[in-house]
């Protein structure tokens, strides 16, 4: 747990404190403004949960570097055990918001699983995710994919590499396991993403199955990112889609083999996001500006300069109360490389991205694209109009918000105008870097769904 020195002050010290802590944000900022805006918030002491990755780095950095308390904001980050305790306490108002799965607000917000409305205003990162297999696996993929002049794999590597592997452990009547952080989770749909490109089946959910397992070739289930790297080395799954630092273990440990990025998945894909209840944010509307504020400066802080400030956030993501893992492990895809096979360790400038690209703009079309995916592998067990892709993404990804918290920074002087994208619709335009070259456009999400071969699409239903 990781407790703001000033709330820790604040608690000893009770009402002398708080009497005083409008004047001392005059003092400190310069302004009556920000006095103001510190008066004005509906709470200041909040709990903010997280899962030990890299990609939680905007919580830490918003703490160690700040940020949260330049808008009178005193916080405890707290790591949680997995994504469904994460979830929980922040349903339950044990924690005001979370570090969370994009996808995770969405699948609340539709029932599938816990049913509860979750909102996000504000997108963490951009990519970060990589897709593992044991080495044994590695050895029998090998040879199934083409080598540069330079004698090492070429990369994207398609999971047509590993189609015959499945299919001899089919044949041979052997389930082939493999591991994914959650249901609603971006790893399991990169990873199914990657399987059916290369036509591997990855399993259907059902109204009356929620495995995800029906006419599978391969087997996902879940498995907490910190336990992946030991899950894989055990022998109890072949292979893994989690996010950093636990791909780089596996290599560091000597266990495993990064094959392919969710940057080569899908380029600049939306990963996590900060949720909050729907309860939460409109009981609190001060407080969760403020909080996007701090978060939106984390981010740039984190990519300012062409990433000058990557290796002091690596040094605050390897102490333990954060990642807790070792500073050359999680250094090695935050710095702007990333290391697949032992040795081959190429560019990779945006591995992490943070803040460049609007990275942290929560758009309309990136909510779509994870309720497209949720439909085509039976989440959604039926059919939905265009219409309520559109409805469910608008209710849960809040950009006004966003936009709110990113003006009030643009008048501060802390942002660029040029850092926003002030005048968009919500929706990106048609992106077509996909690992199948299938165009996604966020507009029109049935008929996206009508150009794969394998998934549901239309009126199709898993019985």
């Amino acid at each position: 747990m990781k407790k703001n020195r000033k709330t820790f002050s604040k608690r000893n010290i009770g009402g002398m404190f708080k009497s005083c802590l409008a004047a001392l944000a005059l003092t400190m900022a310069g302004s009556l403004t920000a006095a103001h805006a510190v008066e004005e918030l509906e709470k200041d002491e909040l709990k903010f949960g997280f899962i030990k990755l890299t990609d939680m780095a905007p919580l830490a950095v918003a703490y160690e570097k700040g940020f949260f308390e330049d808008e009178g904001l005193y916080v405890t980050i707290e790591p949680q055990a997995n994504w469904k305790v994460l979830l929980d306490r922040v349903i339950d108002g044990e924690l005001d918001g979370a570090h969370m799965l994009a996808g995770q607000p969405l699948g609340a917000t539709i029932g599938f699983g816990t049913k509860a409305d979750i909102i996000t205003a504000f997108s963490m990162d951009l990519n970060g995710n990589a897709i593992t297999v044991s080495n044994d696996i590695w050895a029998e993929m090998k040879p199934n994919i083409p080598k540069g002049a330079d004698g090492k794999p070429v990369h994207p590597i398609s999971a047509t590499a590993l189609k015959p592997v499945v299919d001899r452990y089919k044949s041979e009547g052997k389930p082939f396991n493999m591991g994914m952080v959650f249901p609603v989770s971006t790893h399991n749909y990169e990873l199914r993403y990657w399987l059916a490109a290369g036509g591997i089946h990855p399993g259907y959910y059902s109204k009356t199955d929620i495995t995800g397992q029906i006419d599978a070739d391969a087997l996902l289930s879940v498995t907490p990112p910190p336990q992946m790297p030991s899950t894989l080395e055990a022998g109890t799954i072949y292979g893994y889609c989690v996010g950093e630092p636990w791909n780089q273990q596996a290599v560091f440990k000597g266990i495993g083999v990064p094959v392919v990025t969710d940057y080569e998945i899908w380029k600049n894909n939306p990963e996590k996001v900060f949720g909050v209840s729907a309860e939460w944010a409109e009981k609190n509307p001060n407080t969760h500006k403020a909080v996007i504020k701090a978060l939106i400066r984390a981010a740039q802080w984190l990519d300012a300069n062409n990433d000058a400030n990557r290796p002091e956030a690596v040094k605050i993501l390897s102490q333990s109360e954060y990642v807790g893992a070792d500073y050359d492990v999680i250094a090695n895809s935050m710095t702007g490389t990333f290391e697949y096979e032992k040795g081959d360790k190429r560019d990779l400038p945006d591995f992490n991205v943070f803040y460049r690209y609007f990275a942290t703009y929560p758009y309309y079309s990136d909510a779509i694209w994870y309720l497209t995916q949720m439909r085509r592998w039976g989440q959604i067990t039926d059919e939905k109009s265009d219409q309520w892709f559109h409805d469910i993404a608008k209710k849960v990804y809040r950009p006004d918000i966003y936009l709110a918290a990113a003006k009030e920074l643009l008048e501060e002087g802390k942002i660029s105008k040029a850092d926003m994208p002030w005048d968009t619709d919500g929706y990106r335009e048609p992106q077509t870097h996909f690992i199948d070259n299938i165009t996604f456009d966020g507009r029109t999400p049935n008929a996206y769904l009508e150009k794969f071969n394998i998934g549901l699409k239309g009126k199709d239903t898993v019985k």
